[in-house]
Formats: structure tokens, C-alpha cells, sequence
């Protein structure tokens, strides 16, 4: 059995077990991510030098869906926690040709390596900026609040070598209630900010995006740089939790990018389905989170139809500095 068959047969037992509903729904939105960065450009579907590819074509895979890739293993030294009790969370990156941690990346977006943490239902997320000892070893303090089944990202690129997503499944264990996944809509209220959501993701395509950041009513116009840049996106998709990890258009001192109200980016989803995008943004210090779902394939919401707010995206946020 194949690594992805193995992947996909674990997950669907963890999914039995706790009994989890994989969440649909209709798309909404609109947002316009252009990459300039040469980061993450598997992620991206950019060309080497951080240029969005011209023109329609086909969407790179999303990452996270393998332990193992081009040479390289997720080794999740901490698979299970439990709900509501913190751990010290412990993971390497694993050389196959050697079967030793790798230990020279190369620092992308001020971190060697970001690690993100979602529920398979798509309710909760956490962006980790876990410390590494210098046997390659990781470790990151992580506290999940409710019991379920999550998937552990780690985004990162070798010293030398193309950035890479590797998953591993954790579980949490605990009393189980599935939540639903919140039901898509144009805009988010998290912390006291409400963040909009413009444009449409296309399967197969380029997809514009653009998300507006206010409070009060009123447009922030003074982000801080949070890790480089005025925002970071990751879209998850549901079911699988194909990883998706996009970077703003530009960013803080190329002189032509504003710190706010608008962030925009550019991405292409690998094929029709449902999205669950999580948005950091910092200001007045913190890091917050806003979540939206959305569904590829979907035409865009006309400007005047009244969004409907999701959930209180809070508990969304979850980040270690």
C-alpha cells in the first residue's frame, strides 16, 4: 500500500472513530493574491522566480496530503494529546536517504519553518512557530480545545532545496461533539475587526482575491508586518485538507504596497469543491485570525447582496511568537 492509500485509509478510520461530517456549502467572496514572493511557489502554482503562471492551466497538488515527499518524512513524535491539556508537541523532518533530522533549512518568511494545525472539521486552526533544537528536533507548546481528529502542516523549505508540506494525522482525545462547517459567507468578525472577503476561487486557474481589513467601521490603514508581510492566507479543503499556502501580493518597504485595509493575492485551487481560508493579519500588536468558507467553482457575490457574518472566528487563533 502506497503512502497517499495509507494516508487516506487512516484518515477515514480517524474519521469513523470520531464520527466527523466533512462540511459543504456555496461559495462566496472575492480576493486578489498576486505572489511576489519565490516562497512556497509549489503551493502557489508561481514559476521560480515568484511570478504567477501565465494564463489558465493546470492546479498544482495541494500539499499536506503526504507524510512523506521527494525524499523527506513528517516524523510526528507526539500523534496524540489530550483536549484542553497542554503538550509540548514534538515532530522532525526526517532525511529518508539517511534517516536523520534535517537541520539546515532555509528561513522563509522570518521562520525555517511554519506548522499549522486544523481540525478535520475545518472549526479550528492554529498557526505554530515551533523552536528547533539542534539535533532537528521541533517542539512547539500546543493546547487543543476540543477532542477530534486534526492534521499537523509543516511548511517549509530545505537549505538548497523547493519548499514542501508534509501532514501527519494527531488526535486530540477527549469527549467528541462534530461541529458543522460554518456556512460561507462574504465577511468575518474576529476581535472586534471585520474582515471582507472579494472575488471567487477558479478550479484549474488563476483566482483574484482581496480581503479588506475595518473596525468600527472604519478601514485600518496601519497593519503592522506580521512574519514580512501584511497578511498570510492558507486554504484548506474539505474533506482531505489539501493545503494551500499563499502570500499577499508585495509587501511591507517594496514602496508600492499599502499596510491596509486591502490585502490581495493571487492562487489557484486544485480542483471544484469547498475551502475553509484563514487569514493572520497583526495590528495594535496581536495576531488575529479571520475564517472564511468558500466554494470553488462558484460565482462571485454580487457586491450588494448582504453578507451574512460567520461565527466569531476567536477561537480560530492560535499563534506562538
Amino acid at each position: 500500500m502506497n503512502t497517499r492509500l495509507r494516508i487516506t485509509v487512516y484518515a477515514a478510520a480517524l474519521t469513523a472513530a470520531f464520527g466527523i461530517a466533512y462540511g459543504v456549502g456555496g461559495g462566496v467572496g472575492e480576493i486578489s493574491l498576486r505572489t511576489e514572493s519565490a516562497a512556497h511557489d509549489g503551493h502557489t502554482g508561481a514559476t521560480p522566480g515568484g511570478k504567477p503562471a501565465a494564463g489558465p492551466g493546470p492546479a498544482a497538488a495541494p500539499g499536506g496530503l503526504q507524510t512523506s515527499e521527494r525524499g523527506y518524512t513528517l516524523d510526528l513524535r507526539t500523534p496524540a494529546v489530550t483536549a484542553g491539556r497542554k503538550t509540548d508537541l514534538r515532530f522532525a523532518v526526517v532525511r529518508d536517504a539517511t534517516g536523520r533530522p534535517l537541520t539546515a533549512y532555509r528561513e522563509e518568511h522570518t521562520k525555517e519553518l511554519h506548522l499549522i494545525i486544523a481540525s478535520r472539521d475545518l472549526t479550528h486552526y492554529q498557526h505554530l512557530h515551533p523552536t528547533r533544537a539542534a539535533d532537528g528536533t521541533w517542539s512547539a507548546p500546543l493546547t487543543l480545545p476540543r477532542a477530534g481528529a486534526y492534521r499537523v502542516f509543516a511548511d517549509f523549505t530545505p537549505d538548497g532545496g523547493e519548499g514542501l508540506t508534509l501532514g501527519a494525522d494527531l488526535t486530540a482525545s477527549g469527549a467528541y461533539a462534530p461541529a458543522p462547517l460554518p456556512a460561507p459567507a462574504a465577511t468575518a468578525e474576529v476581535d472586534g475587526y471585520q474582515v471582507s472577503l472579494r472575488g471567487r476561487l477558479s478550479p484549474g486557474r488563476d483566482s483574484e482575491l482581496t480581503l479588506g481589513v475595518t473596525r468600527d467601521g472604519k478601514p485600518v490603514r496601519d497593519l503592522q508586518p506580521y512574519l514580512g508581510a501584511y497578511g498570510h492566507l492558507v486554504a484548506l479543503r474539505s474533506g482531505d485538507l489539501g493545503y494551500l499556502h499563499v502570500h499577499p501580493n508585495g509587501g511591507p518597504g517594496d514602496g508600492r504596497t499599502r499596510p491596509g485595509p486591502d490585502i490581495s493575492f493571487t492562487t489557484t485551487a486544485p480542483s471544484t469543491g469547498t475551502y475553509r481560508l484563514f487569514l493572520d493579519f497583526k495590528h495594535a500588536g496581536r495576531v488575529h485570525t479571520a475564517a472564511f468558507t468558500v466554494r470553488a467553482g462558484r460565482p462571485a457575490e454580487r457586491p450588494d447582496t448582504p453578507a451574512t457574518p460567520a461565527p466569531e472566528s476567536g477561537e480560530h487563533s492560535g499563534h506562538r511568537h
